[in-house]
């Protein structure tokens, strides 16, 4: 099939497949949380600190290591100087202001990221109802996946290099997410379909935010607005590490496995980026 063209810069269908198809990847990971959720009746803390560790881990080495440097090696050849950089800095702090903003709207007691774990989920589960529950929690992650959609397509766009480390530390951390629509529905329900489905369906915000970016990003793609998306690509996911992938890890109280995460995951990132 034949590229798209958007003003000077080309994208193949396949690469818009490729992008969607890795969002949509990130996206369905809730549903390894509804899974945990099932068949454990306690979290694997040992594990989810060191995951979550390592997720934050790739996303700031990958977002200041490649992204930021290619966002502002790309705006220097439009507009030399330290303007170039100026606008790249604004859409990076663009970017956290953003997702900030996000969290700051969203009540504390109904964000899924500030939810802990299975076993604290199914005791606070006995005070709510079901509808309550997943209408709530399905809006709040829908609101949180919509911007990271967004950003893993963007990333896509940019090669697979990018892109899959991205994928894979988003999925990770859209494990909890899963958990924390799985419990209540099941626990209100007893039926692990429904739970699973629903928890699949919160995902499902992501690869929809790539549609949408598919569909008004891409008309307007020119290699000002890709060094600018990509610049508040980055600053979403330092974001997402420091406000949530690291403050999760902590609280599972394994302090040393969070650290030994984030640094495998750089590790794994460094070694990436000089192979590929």
């Amino acid at each position: 099939m034949a590229p798209y063209c958007f003003q000077n810069m080309t994208v193949s269908f396949s690469q818009i497949a490729i992008a969607v198809g890795l969002t949509l990847i990130a996206g369905l990971s809730t549903g390894i949380g509804s899974l945990m959720a099932f068949f454990s009746s306690r979290t694997n803390k040992k594990f989810l600190t060191w995951a979550l560790g390592l997720s934050a881990g790739v996303m700031v080495y990958v977002s200041f290591m490649e992204i930021m440097p290619e966002a502002l090696e790309s705006m220097e050849q439009i507009t030399p100087g330290k303007m170039g950089e100026i606008y790249v800095l604004l859409a990076f702090f663009a970017g956290i202001a953003l997702i900030a903003l996000i969290d700051y709207l969203i009540p504390e007691d109904e964000n899924p990221h500030e939810i802990a774990c299975v076993e604290t989920l199914q005791e606070s589960v006995k005070s709510t109802t079901l509808h309550r529950t997943a209408f709530m929690l399905a809006i709040a992650i829908g609101i949180h996946n919509f911007p990271e959609g967004i950003a893993t397509f963007i990333s896509g766009l940019e090669g697979i290099t990018v892109a899959l480390p991205i994928v894979v530390a988003i999925a990770i951390h859209n494990i909890p997410e899963g958990i924390a629509v799985a419990v209540p529905i099941y626990h209100a329900t007893g039926n692990r379909k429904k739970a699973l489905k629903w928890s699949l369906l919160s995902g499902l915000a992501e690869p929809v935010g790539a549609i949408f970016a598919a569909l008004f990003i891409l008309p307007f793609w020119t290699p000002v607005v890709s060094s600018l998306l990509m610049a508040g690509i980055s600053g979403i996911m330092v974001y997402i590490s420091f406000d949530e992938l690291l403050p999760g890890s902590e609280k599972y109280g394994h302090h040393h496995l969070s650290i030994l995460g984030v640094i495998t995951g750089m590790a794994v990132m460094a070694v990436s980026l000089l192979l590929f």
